[in-house]
């Protein structure tokens, strides 16, 4: 009933900035919060910020300062927005909705988007 496409990465070099985009679909009454993640090559999936319904913001320590969750309601899209990229900020992010209430007032958990690559150079 819900899918969510992520969009926007791609090769960046060092210092940089990139906007990935997290559009959700399908019949959605409501999105709760949302979550962005990233998987390295080699390394476990990590949490990179979760963006409440309130719109109040959560990052990890690691890209705190650097980037920055937003959403759109209206178009049921989440936003990333990465600045001063580094190189070990390369990884395949996804985005994800712990919960979803559709328009027949049910709740389905956890989507996962495909996930869209970033590369930063040095």
């Amino acid at each position: 009933q819900v899918q969510l496409v992520e969009s926007g990465g791609g090769l960046v070099q060092a210092g940089e900035s990139l906007r990935l985009s997290c559009a959700a679909s399908g019949t959605i009454f409501s999105l709760g919060n949302m979550a962005w993640y990233r998987q390295a090559p080699g390394k476990q999936r990590e949490l990179v910020g979760v963006i409440n319904s309130d719109g109040t913001t959560n990052y990890a320590g690691s890209v705190k300062g650097r980037f920055t969750i937003s959403r759109d309601n209206a178009k049921n899209t989440t936003y990333l927005q990465m600045n001063n990229v580094k190189p070990e900020d390369t990884a395949v992010y996804y985005c994800n909705a712990p919960s979803v209430q559709t328009t027949d007032r049910k709740i389905y958990y956890n989507y996962w988007g495909q996930g869209t690559q970033v590369t930063v150079s040095s």
